[in-house]
């Protein structure tokens, strides 16, 4: 089972307060970018299994956190 890359757990301590759910922020990721992506494609993307540039720009844009970077991962 993978873990959460730091980014990943930066997402989710942000989730935590206010209280919000993966849900949620899968719906704002599809309004902000127009894509159809699921809550299982964002476990994998903030368990580094997939990466997508749009959808992580889009998460922290949404959460008001800093785009990882290479050394990050």
């Amino acid at each position: 089972m993978a873990e959460y890359t730091p980014f990943g757990l930066a997402v989710k301590t942000k989730l935590l307060a206010p209280p919000r759910t993966q849900e949620w922020l899968v719906s704002e990721i599809n309004k902000d970018t127009g894509m159809n992506v699921d809550s299982a494609y964002v476990s994998k993307i903030l368990k580094g299994v997939r990466n997508s540039e749009r959808v992580v720009s889009s998460i922290s844009k949404i959460l008001e956190i800093p785009v990882p970077t290479l050394s990050d991962k």
